[in-house]
């Protein structure tokens, strides 16, 4: 894998990831030339994400109207390194790099039915108030489950 810059040691990076969906390449989802569309990866990240999310039960008390917060997208980076097609198998895995006060910083990878790294990413989440849209701080049972899976 070529030298990606959030990523350090690519073997540790890699085995770091426990948490995966798996997903198929709709022909909607490729271009004129065959492959996934390069905005594509962005869906499969947020589909992992949220998976990820509701795994720590997080996701549904975001979406209850009395929770006060909610989760944004702050940063969302993609690195494309192998060329993926109209119906191969991927399996999208997601991970929490660090948590900082009220915001976190998952990695993203995909591989292939081969096991190629195909795709990686990174993102910068931020829990923020529905009302304000100011950051609000992770309590410490929170910090521990997304640091846990």
């Amino acid at each position: 894998m070529r030298q990606i810059a959030y990523i350090e040691n690519a073997a540790e990076w890699e085995n770091g990831f426990r948490f995966y969906m798996t997903t198929k390449v709709r022909f909607s989802e490729t271009d004129m030339f065959g492959h996934l569309n390069n905005k594509v990866p962005f869906t499969y990240f947020e589909e992992a994400r949220i998976e990820f999310f509701k795994e720590l039960g997080l996701m549904q008390k975001w979406t209850e109207k009395a929770c006060e917060a909610m989760i944004v997208v702050a940063n969302l980076q993609c690195d494309y390194l192998r060329q993926v097609y109209f119906d191969e198998k991927l399996r999208v895995y997601v991970k929490v790099q660090s948590v900082g006060n009220s915001s976190v910083d998952m990695h993203y990878m995909i591989k292939n039915e081969q096991n190629q790294v195909c795709i990686t990413g990174r993102s910068t989440m931020v829990q923020a108030s529905k009302k304000t849209g100011k950051g609000i701080a992770w309590l410490q049972e929170q910090k521990e489950g997304l640091l846990r899976l």
